[in-house]
């Protein structure tokens, strides 16, 4: 068991987090229970996972909430390239976010690499 606080890649998750309910604050009334619901619940997911995952007792579980945690994030990806192709995120607020998801994609892959036997 460890502090997940103490993670980079869950400080990167989180602040990507925070972001995204910044940047969906400008996105339709109308996409705000699908949309707006989906992308943020995939965000926070990716550090909620890591927290629970360094809760548990073995490196195995570990790496299965890492594994569940880097579903989250590609799915934040895409739902990140949906936001832009539909006109509710610029490009750049796109491409920094992209950017982003993408670093924390690299850290939970090499964190995953690293608790597995």
């Amino acid at each position: 068991m460890q502090n997940y606080k103490n993670l980079n890649v869950w400080v990167k998750s989180h602040e990507i987090t925070l972001k995204i309910y910044g940047l969906t604050k400008g996105f339709p009334k109308e996409e705000i229970y699908s949309l707006t619901s989906q992308i943020k619940r995939s965000s926070t997911s990716i550090p909620a996972n890591i927290a629970e995952g360094c809760g548990k007792n073995s490196n195995k579980d570990l790496g299965r909430f890492l594994n569940i945690a880097l579903g989250s994030a590609n799915e934040t990806e895409y739902l990140l390239l949906l936001s832009k192709d539909l006109g509710y995120l610029s490009i750049d607020d796109h491409l920094l976010s992209e950017k982003a998801i993408n670093e924390v994609k690299a850290m939970l892959i090499s964190l995953i690499k690293k608790v597995r036997p």
